[in-house]
């Protein structure tokens, strides 16, 4: 039980959060070029539909064909879930905690370690490692939390015992 984070304090709900399952959430990112990579404001609704279209206009004209490649493609993806380091936007389970208005901070807390304080604004943008080339961050994890910006990428916050809203 010792991966298991909460986030606590001025919320509406309290969240549990674990890390051993989020290798299976579609949210996942890869740190190895999250950070260098540059990133666009995509509205999600916008996106998804711009995708079915194009999906059910490819099935219109040519009906509906699987890719022979489909089958090296999961395998390439199972390499890359093996051998990754992954992440995952904070800014989903800080929403569904639903911080009170007179919110104004979240405290990183710590395992014997400085507490971290940061603006909510920030804590919006920040990412949760969960591994680091395919293995869980046993040692000093169970997550390691980067800023949105990257800024600590070489150098995240460890040791994370779990988020308080003050």
């Amino acid at each position: 039980m010792e991966s298991i984070i909460l986030i606590t304090g001025k919320v509406n709900f309290s969240i549990t959060l674990d890390p051993g399952v989020w290798i299976f959430d579609d949210r996942r990112i890869d740190l190895n070029n999250y950070f260098t990579t540059e990133k666009n404001s995509i509205d999600e609704t916008e996106e998804y539909t711009k995708s079915i279209s194009k999906h059910w206009d490819r099935e219109i004209m040519e009906g509906a064909v699987f890719p022979p490649t489909l089958k090296t493609e999961k395998k390439f993806e199972k390499e890359k879930v093996l051998n990754g380091s992954f992440g995952v936007p904070f800014k989903p389970f800080l929403k569904n905690a639903s911080p009170k208005q007179s919110a104004t901070a979240l405290i990183i807390e710590r395992e014997s370690k400085e507490d971290v304080t940061i603006s909510l604004e920030e804590a919006y943008q920040l990412i949760l490692g969960f591994s680091k080339e395919g293995k869980p961050l046993l040692e000093n994890g169970p997550i390691h939390v980067y800023y949105g910006n990257g800024s600590n990428k070489e150098n995240p916050i460890t040791h994370v015992k779990g988020f308080r809203i003050i």
